[in-house]
């Protein structure tokens, strides 16, 4: 495999924080978030120290300027995964210092172009996003497609931030097009759990949504969960991550915890906060963005992820 370094590149300052040739051929993509509007020279200083033990192979400044820090053709230190980081070229794009950790537009819009560069010079049509780790890393693919992952399913980070997580699936579509080929869907699967995030619980994983009902029914408490990790069936009554009660009261700490339009991080945020106190929560679900499920406020204006509520 013959590797070459990406065009777009402005600045480069390569950093010794790598592993040398890759064992495995580019087939992924791997955005990051910085946690911080710096430019690619600070990138560039931020990985030049070997105690630093980390690096990327490209970064996008916050005036959509591109940096080179590892070479395309070696494994970079980015990714908290080895396996992933062999196969995937890494990049870290300047963001806000506070979740969902935003991009600047000129950022975003360097991130498609310098991912339609990668699939170009490594012959892929497709960039795909599967939105789901476990199908993700299970997913072989074709000699025409790229596939996105996330740092967060490595390490207990929120990167990518939850800003880029949810235009993942836009990135995707926006590279397909403008290579030109067309957006793979891959097979719909229905998987039985307790919660979305409980893996560990699953009873099984279908095409065929009748047959999960089926299966959920055959065990109270569980739920058949969509690819994008939508509760779209629970066995009995009540909603998933309920036991019992179905109203509850939790308690609330932060003063800006983020009141949503829907359980998940892809769904809008509606621009308002709970703010300090208690809250009476009338649903759970589970959904993208929270390990604990998301709250339905009883007031009505919307959902909020329960990782910083306490029940009481």
């Amino acid at each position: 495999m013959v590797y070459a370094n990406s065009p777009l590149v402005s600045y480069t300052k390569l950093s010794p924080n790598h592993s040398g040739q890759r064992t495995h051929s580019i087939d992924r993509i791997t955005p990051h978030c910085v946690v911080g509007q710096c430019s690619v020279e600070t990138l560039g200083s931020i990985f030049l120290p070997t105690s630093r033990q980390a690096s990327c192979n490209y970064g996008i400044g916050a005036d959509g300027r591109v940096g080179m820090y590892v070479e395309e053709k070696n494994r970079s230190w980015c990714s908290s995964s080895n396996a992933n980081d062999q196969r995937a070229v890494t990049i870290e794009c300047a963001s806000d210092t506070t979740a969902p950790y935003a991009f600047k537009d000129v950022v975003y819009q360097k991130l498609i172009t310098l991912c339609i560069d990668i699939c170009k010079r490594n012959e892929k049509t497709k960039l795909l996003w599967l939105g789901d780790k476990d199908k993700t890393l299970n997913y072989s693919p074709a000699a025409d497609e790229m596939v996105l992952t996330v740092h967060r399913w490595f390490a207990n980070k929120s990167c990518p931030g939850d800003w880029m997580y949810a235009r993942m699936g836009d990135l995707a579509t926006k590279v397909t097009t403008a290579l030109g080929g067309a957006a793979t869907t891959p097979k719909q699967l229905y998987r039985v759990r307790k919660t979305w995030s409980d893996s560990k619980s699953q009873k099984g994983a279908y095409t065929i949504l009748a047959n999960a009902k089926a299966c959920a029914d055959k065990n109270p408490g569980y739920s058949v969960f969509d690819a994008d990790g939508n509760a779209v069936y629970t066995s009995g009554e009540g909603a998933p991550g309920i036991t019992g009660d179905t109203s509850f009261k939790v308690r609330i700490s932060v003063p800006d915890l983020n009141i949503r339009s829907g359980p998940g991080t892809n769904y809008a945020a509606t621009g308002r906060f709970t703010g300090a106190g208690v809250f009476t929560i009338t649903a759970v679900q589970s959904g993208q963005g929270s390990s604990n499920g998301w709250g339905k406020l009883k007031s009505g204006a919307g959902w909020i992820a329960l990782d910083y509520a306490k029940r009481i």
